[in-house]
């Protein structure tokens, strides 16, 4: 094998990176929330969010069955069943926290008090469209709150896989599935790159080091751009 050809087989492609794993995807989208703001997690990977936000570090998590001020998830010998979040998963309480009516959460949620709502999604819209919703006996059925996070947050940012478990991109010039809200989508973290939704569409802003901006393209169903210098 020449050594062209055997540099051209050990590039990443877009069949052979995995990148960034869920909980480093997750640590990567902590690191870039503002001290002062008020989130609230959504169900799934975003959940992971909160366990690498340092207890130093003031950002006020929100969670939709009545937390304000949510710490990270228990730990097995520390364990109190009666506090949990919207995943139904048991959470400290951060100093200063403080439980709330549903109806209260949600009064927060949808006055517009949440500075980001970080949620999963199933595909996103170059435009900002999201679809994250399913009847699926096997995932957590129907819009629920996501619809009020949608669009009573001040910014949405997704946190996903780049593509489906079959390699079909989930960034798309246009989403296929039914909307959670439309053109909402400030931001977009998956395991292979952090997007920004533009007016222009998608531009991204890092990519992982394992993958190559061509294989990236070949797993993005819409054009990307290369944020300017």
């Amino acid at each position: 094998m020449t050594t062209a050809a055997a540099t051209a087989a050990a590039a990443p492609t877009a069949d052979n990176v995995r990148g960034w794993s869920r909980k480093e995807m997750a640590k990567r989208l902590a690191d870039d929330i503002p001290e002062g703001w008020y989130v609230n997690l959504g169900i799934g990977i975003p959940l992971a969010v909160g366990d690498f936000i340092p207890s130093d570090r003031e950002v006020v998590l929100q969670s939709e069955n009545g937390i304000v001020g949510m710490g990270p998830l228990q730990t097995a010998d520390n364990l109190d069943t009666w506090i949990v979040n919207a995943g139904k998963q048991n959470v400290t309480l951060r100093t200063g926290a403080s439980i709330v009516s549903h109806s209260d959460s949600f009064a927060m949620i949808r006055g517009g008090h949440l500075d980001l709502c970080v949620l999963g999604s199933f595909e996103v819209a170059a435009n900002g469209d999201f679809a994250n919703w399913t009847v699926s006996l096997k995932s957590v059925p129907a819009v629920g709150g996501a619809m009020d996070l949608a669009v009573g947050a001040k910014r949405i940012w997704l946190i996903m896989e780049h593509t489906s478990k079959d390699g079909k991109p989930r960034l798309l010039e246009t989403c296929t599935m039914p909307l959670t809200a439309p053109g909402v989508v400030k931001r977009v973290y998956t395991n292979l790159a952090v997007i920004d939704v533009t007016p222009k569409g998608f531009e991204l802003v890092e990519m992982n080091p394992e993958i190559t901006f061509e294989a990236l393209q070949a797993r993005t169903g819409a054009k990307l751009h290369r944020k300017a210098a």
